[in-house]
């Protein structure tokens, strides 16, 4: 068996697909359970965060499983396979060991060198241990991705090279300023009582805002959160709990609002957004106009081509506008303009039929063009209408911070007149150029040392199960040959049994304990498979006791519970 990742994440794809791909809780239990249901995979586990969905099993087949792991990953999210397909990437054994690595230890997250994975993967793996879906190897392989990533977080300065994705967007949100001066004495609005808007209710807290109100589908939970605020000993912050109900009337008092839920629409749409800022300000909100994609590309230059005998440059005219119109030929001189006129209208000057789908109206066109440009010498220059100027944004008066995969807050309230909004996708956007600290070095060998270890661990423990067969048989010849001398010396007594039977345990003992620990030390190096099979083939141990010591053992993997 070997382990194998099928996943996506934002590395891989645009944020757009990975809110579509996103799996709600109830999705992950279902999904782990078809894995494990399905022919090639023997374990599974599914690490599902804000921006990356990944399954990890363990298969027998590496072609059939990643077609299974593939297709299972679109069934469940909802996504066409073939939409799907372009953003997956697969990782392969070692690599698959050396990509779970690198994501404990922050190196792979958007905000790289942040600590919160850590917490995601456990939950990741506890979730596989509650479902009796993780075995030997992914209990192994999860566990020392937690021991990885803390190793590298206390060893290094990682933290200093990255944060939190909360603290990077709060840090988005204050636009350059310090966090704690912009975030003093304001109220938040906390969405959600999951792990990311506690972190988010905790990180609020030190910074200073004034009060907290946390709101969630489930009013407990909510209401926990805001006690254990409250009772810090780090803050003095106001907080308190209210029900989901209540957010419009709190988006109108508050100046900022955090969003994470498991909400598979949107919580609050820009109409919601709309209403809260009128409330607060009386003043009706303005859409700011979003600006031209294009504003600044210039126009394309006129030359001569050659496809068709056109003398125009067909690579090089702009797309959206006719060769044969009045764009593409701005600037030409009259004399060109008047060859290409002949060649639309099909005439003497090029002997070829006038081109499909050109119309009489575009003809003419071209020939006015040309006897304009007999008297003016030339076309005159075509210029695109000036920029718009951009609206001037006001102040943001509402500062929203969505967190969540599928979003929480509509798109649509970036373009809000004083709301400035953060999300998961602007986000991605500011990070790209985030500088990486000279500690990310040190955490990679750190990655790469763990990873060897963990190979030549995993390469030890499959020559186990043939220890043990061996160790068994031994035991049973021990046991059979005691038992013969007992026949042949039926007045032996107790005493003397006893020392006859311990002194031939010893001797067996001492003739297996240099071989079963040498062959141990030689499997754990690479291509060290073989020795499992030579042991079994020069012992002759039955293949069906290996076998049920390694089921037993990957049996009590999978019945234990969440470390």
């Amino acid at each position: 068996m070997s382990l194998l990742v099928v996943g996506l994440s934002h590395r891989s794809a645009p944020v757009s697909v990975l809110e579509r791909a996103s799996l709600t809780a109830d999705a992950q239990v279902k999904l782990l359970q078809d894995t494990v249901a399905a022919e090639p995979a023997a374990e599974a586990a599914v690490l599902a965060t804000c921006n990356r969905i990944e399954l990890y099993a363990d298969v027998d087949k590496f072609h059939a499983g990643v077609a299974e792991l593939s297709t299972l990953l679109a069934v469940h999210s909802g996504v066409g396979l073939d939409e799907l397909t372009p953003y997956l990437y697969v990782h392969y054994e070692d690599r698959a060991v050396h990509h779970l690595f690198s994501v404990a230890c922050g190196l792979d997250s958007m905000v790289v060198g942040e600590g919160q994975i850590l917490g995601q993967i456990k939950d990741s793996l506890a979730r596989a241990q509650d479902l009796h879906t993780a075995g030997r190897l992914l209990n192994d392989l999860f566990q020392q991705a937690l021991r990885v990533g803390k190793r590298a977080h206390s060893e290094t300065g990682i933290d200093r090279a990255g944060q939190s994705l909360v603290t990077f967007g709060l840090e988005q949100l204050a636009a350059g300023a310090d966090v704690s001066g912009w975030a003093a004495g304001k109220t938040a609005l906390v969405i959600g009582a999951g792990s990311m808007s506690s972190l988010a209710a905790a990180t609020l807290a030190r910074a200073g805002v004034g009060e907290i109100v946390v709101a969630n589908r489930t009013f407990e939970r909510a209401e926990r959160l805001a006690r254990i605020l409250v009772q810090g000993d780090d803050t003095d912050v106001l907080a308190r709990a209210v029900p989901m109900d209540a957010v419009p009337a709190e988006l109108t008092r508050a100046d900022i609002a955090v969003s994470c839920t498991g909400a598979t629409g949107l919580v609050l749409t820009a109409d919601a957004v709309t209403a809260a800022v009128e409330g607060r300000t009386g003043v009706p909100v303005a859409i700011v106009p979003a600006e031209p994609a294009d504003a600044g590309a210039p126009l394309p230059p006129a030359g001569v081509g050659s496809e068709d005998g056109c003398p125009l440059d067909l690579s090089a005219v702009q797309p959206g506008f006719s060769v044969m119109g009045e764009a593409a030929v701005a600037g030409m001189d009259a004399a060109t303009l008047e060859q290409h006129a002949a060649w639309v209208a099909g005439g003497t000057a090029v002997d070829r039929p006038r081109p499909a789908g050109l119309s009489d109206t575009d003809a003419e066109l071209i020939g006015a063009l040309a006897a304009t440009a007999a008297v003016a010498g030339r076309v005159p220059e075509m210029r695109r209408p000036e920029p718009v100027a951009e609206v001037p944004r006001p102040e943001p008066v509402l500062f929203l911070l969505d967190l969540a995969m599928p979003r929480d807050i509509d798109a649509a309230a970036h373009r809000l007149a004083g709301v400035r909004l953060v999300d998961i996708e602007s986000l991605a956007e500011a990070s790209a150029d985030a500088p990486m600290a000279a500690d990310v070095d040190q955490v990679r060998r750190i990655v790469g040392d763990e990873v060897a270890a963990f190979g030549a661990a995993q390469r030890a423990a499959t020559i186990t199960p043939t220890v043990v067969a061996l160790r068994s048989m031994a035991a049973e010849v021990v046991a059979s040959e005691v038992a013969r001398l007992e026949g042949r010396l039926p007045g032996l007594d107790d005493k003397h049994r006893a020392e006859i039977t311990q002194t031939v345990k010893r001797v067996v003992d001492k003739l297996l304990h240099a071989p079963t620990v040498r062959v141990k030390q030689l499997a754990a190096e690479p291509g060290g498979a073989g020795y499992a099979d030579a042991l079994r083939t020069l012992f002759d141990l039955d293949p069906e006791t290996v076998a049920s010591v390694s089921r037993a053992v990957n049996s009590n993997e999978k019945n234990r519970g969440p470390a």
